[in-house]
């Protein structure tokens, strides 16, 4: 297992998180992506940190807060050092009645922390992430707030999820000018059949030097393979909850040319697609989560898998966003500088 620093902080996570989002009971969609008990959580969570893992995530809607219920008294159970696992949760979502259940304001984030502490059983949260965009609230007044529970020590460091990048440039930019706490991380979906986050995000990531953590890495088990071709099973988690969106059109070419590399390695479709995201250099931790212990151990061996520079390309080649403006126009203007900062080696004119 490998530790990546978690943007300019000098908090260091491993390479893959465990995500809770199977952990809890219910109906409705909640239901189909799982419906782990205590014990179940506890197995889970126990393997993840026997193989290196330090990172957990879970937010305050999962299972309408069973999850984070459910977190914390495992890490109690298991008796994990504090300082040994970073814990990671969300706020943003309705959790109360009313039209001031839910969103970015002052009012609800610091209400909505001090209740995901509550159920965690902890003192502080080491990663404390917006969970979406509230287009009613001013981002002054989040990061404001966000910097207000920094500052009284009930977070340590601040994220944001499934905003987009002039969202969070414009929200580092008043952390900046204003010297509040400001986003160390973005929690996005990113997959070999989902890069759009390769046109405007990761640019914007390398720039501000922002972590990213992925969720469904597996594009909600599309990239096992199970759910393409002719034997695909109709039955399955996206059969119910066909999310997120996947282009099978092109989705499809993605997992027949995954195919022979899996096989060449030994090993399962989701560990090719985990793979593959472990080399990507924008990447500080990808999400791994699972229903049942095999499911989770099969991830967690993606960490073993070296993928060589020809089967990279094979799987960029065809997984490769379209061409987009203004994307080629830059390349277009910038190919001439782009190459003074390339000089050919010494001797060569």
């Amino acid at each position: 297992m490998r530790y990546n620093k978690l943007g300019s902080t000098g908090l260091f996570v491993s390479e893959l998180c465990l995500g809770t989002m199977t952990f809890g009971g219910g109906d409705g969609m909640w239901g189909k992506i799982g419906t782990l008990g205590q014990k179940d959580a506890e197995t889970l969570i126990g393997t993840a940190r026997d193989a290196g893992v330090n990172f957990i995530d879970t937010a305050n809607v999962y299972h309408a807060g069973q999850s984070e219920e459910i977190t914390g008294q495992a890490l109690k159970n298991l008796d994990i050092p504090r300082d040994e696992m970073v814990v990671a949760t969300k706020g943003y979502g309705q959790m109360g009645k009313g039209p001031n259940g839910r969103g970015n304001s002052r009012y609800h984030i610091i209400d909505a922390c001090k209740a995901s502490l509550k159920r965690l059983q902890l003192d502080h949260i080491d990663l404390y992430q917006i969970h979406g965009f509230d287009p009613a609230t001013p981002i002054e007044e989040t990061m404001h707030a966000l910097d207000t529970l920094a500052q009284h020590g009930h977070v340590r460091y601040i994220g944001v999820s499934n905003w987009a990048a002039w969202q969070i440039s414009k929200a580092i930019g008043i952390s900046y000018n204003r010297g509040l706490a400001r986003f160390e991380s973005l929690q996005a979906y990113y997959t070999l059949v989902g890069r759009d986050l390769e046109r405007e995000i990761v640019p914007m990531l390398d720039s501000e030097d922002v972590g990213l953590m992925v969720w469904s890495p597996l594009a909600g088990g599309y990239l096992t393979g199970k759910y393409s071709g002719d034997g695909a099973d109709k039955d399955g988690r996206r059969a119910d909850f066909d999310f997120p969106p996947v282009d099978t059109g092109r989705g499809d070419k993605v997992i027949e040319a995954m195919r022979p590399i899996a096989k060449a390695h030994g090993v399962s479709m989701a560990q090719i697609a985990l793979s593959w995201l472990l080399h990507q250099k924008a990447v500080t931790s990808v999400i791994v989560g699972a229903k049942k212990l095999s499911q989770l151990e099969d991830n967690l061996a993606s960490t073993k898998i070296a993928l060589t520079d020809e089967q990279l390309s094979s799987l960029d080649k065809v997984s490769a966003l379209p061409s987009e403006y203004p994307g080629w126009m830059f390349e277009r203007q910038g190919e001439y500088r782009r190459n003074l900062m390339t000089p050919a080696p010494r001797g060569d004119n």
